[in-house]
């Protein structure tokens, strides 16, 4: 796995980009991230279908407690519940014909708690998203691999992803090409 290394002064500013060659990769990711994300708060995952958004949610609820074989796509749900030790929240856009329709699920009350929310296709529900949100942007570059895009839009996500950064392990890694 390969990280993109920035300024420190910087890093609320710039993207992290961290390139997965594996999913083993991706889990080291998503593990970093859940530590960062103990406290709540809310992850927008956008990326094509296959793109592994949920492989990195089952990461991130799976170091959180919650048992990793019960997390699955809510394409057909909507919305997933988790006990973890952090209530967690995992939604699927894909399916929806309108941000309207996501705000009828109840989303409001969800953002306003203590909870982590991840929210899959979150790019077709932009316009009432939280403000302050990580935002990940996935891209296949081959068939286990990935390069993540982190970007951190207020606040407390500035120091949700400080401390994944610091938090990530990124012995054996590779420089992003």
């Amino acid at each position: 796995m390969t990280e993109e290394r920035a300024d420190p002064a910087a890093q609320h500013s710039e993207p992290w980009v961290v390139a997965a060659q594996s999913e083993v990769d991706t889990q080291r990711l998503g593990c970093a991230l859940a530590r960062a994300l103990a406290h709540g708060g809310t992850v927008a995952l956008i990326g094509p279908l296959g793109a592994g958004k949920t492989r990195l949610t089952q990461a991130i609820a799976g170091e959180l407690g919650a048992d990793r074989r019960t997390v699955n796509s809510p394409t057909f749900v909507l919305i997933q519940e988790y006990a973890a030790s952090v209530p967690i929240f995992h939604c699927d856009t894909y399916r929806l014909r309108s941000v309207d329709e996501f705000l009828d699920l109840g989303v409001d009350e969800m953002f306003q708690s203590e909870a982590l929310c991840l929210i899959e296709w979150a790019d077709r529900v932009t316009p009432v998203l939280p403000p302050d949100r990580l935002q990940i942007e996935i891209e296949v570059t081959g068939p286990t691999a990935r390069n993540f895009r982190i970007s951190a839009l207020g606040p407390h996500s500035f120091a949700v992803l400080a401390n994944a950064r610091a938090g990530f392990d990124s012995r054996g890694a590779r420089q992003p090409e």
